[in-house]
């Protein structure tokens, strides 16, 4: 177990995939709890760091799976904020290699509603880490308390970032306007290769760390699903493999890849400042870890990341 809390702050979303019908003209879903930094909150939880997770979450039926999801997985909801508004809800389709298509139904939900008050009480006294990202930082009207709030958390806590690009809800250059910004209140920027073509399109890898090391963040980690990582700290870089699965989906794998980075990062004491102790060999121990998190993720359906004790099976074993 970690000593070390890691705050993580954003949404939970309702994941509804596809199932099959029992009747002509109808649509079964099935509704899974997720949304990136929930996703991440219980990556985290079930791993064994402590994570304490800043939500605003809607009292309807979906708020309630949230509630009873996080909580069941260690979660900490101590901050988390009752919101009157309803869940925002996201329908998945799934490609021929399990990636998926979401369409959002998010107008005036629970999670964007943040105002800098709800915020103001949270204790991050005992947080080595705060985490966030996807919508949470460009969906208005919350954006502005959460930015105020990381930069506020900056003197005394590692500040990670991930983008979690999402063109449909928000204008990839509305991500692209606040990416330098962001780099400058980070330490840790983590985002897929996708994320990167919708951020800087033509760019190479190597040239978007330089870019965003620039800007002012120290350690910047590329995922590329089945190519593997590329992480850059200060611009010493690294490259390591994925992890073999029996992919069902790859919903959730990037936020189970950042809870892995985090984790394993928590547990050798480099979090809680500005990464000073941070060394590449600690970075690459770091990503091979995340990898192994993720690619158990991916052998599920869903964003449903596994528990510690899952870390022992081989990574191609199925998962119950």
């Amino acid at each position: 177990m970690s000593p070390h809390q890691i705050t993580v702050l954003g949404e939970c979303v309702a994941d509804a995939f596809t199932e099959p019908a029992k009747a002509p003209n109808e649509l079964a879903l099935r509704v899974l709890p997720g949304g990136g930094p929930a996703n991440t909150a219980v990556s985290l939880a079930r791993l064994g760091t402590k994570a304490r997770f800043l939500a605003r979450l809607s009292e309807d039926v979906f708020g309630r799976l949230f509630r009873a999801h996080l909580t069941e997985s260690g979660v900490d909801l101590s901050d988390a904020v009752k919101a009157s508004e309803p869940s925002t809800l996201a329908v998945a389709e799934l490609d021929a290699q399990g990636r998926a298509a979401f369409s959002f139904h998010a107008q005036n939900t629970a999670d964007w509603q943040w105002a800098a008050v709800e915020l103001a009480g949270a204790d991050l006294s005992e947080s080595a880490c705060v985490h966030t990202g996807s919508l949470a930082l460009v969906r208005e009207p919350g954006a502005a308390a959460v930015e105020e709030f990381l930069a506020a958390a900056a003197p005394r806590a590692t500040v990670s970032i991930d983008p979690n690009v999402r063109p449909l809800l928000v204008r990839p250059e509305v991500y692209r306007d606040r990416l330098p910004h962001w780099c400058r209140i980070a330490d840790i920027l983590r985002l897929s290769d996708e994320d990167l073509e919708l951020l800087l399109p033509g760019t190479s890898l190597e040239q978007a760390c330089d870019t965003w090391h620039a800007a002012g963040v120290r350690l910047v980690v590329i995922t590329r699903g089945g190519d593997g990582a590329l992480a850059s700290l200060d611009g010493e870089r690294v490259e390591v493999p994925a992890v073999a699965a029996k992919v069902v989906d790859t919903v959730g794998a990037g936020d189970s890849f950042t809870a892995g980075l985090l984790h394993h990062l928590a547990a050798r004491g480099v979090l809680g400042g500005r990464l000073t102790d941070l060394r590449l060999a600690d970075v690459e121990e770091a990503c091979r870890f995340a990898a192994r998190v993720a690619s158990l993720t991916c052998s599920v359906a869903g964003p449903n990341p596994p528990w510690r004790h899952e870390l022992t099976r081989p990574a191609a074993a199925d998962r119950a």
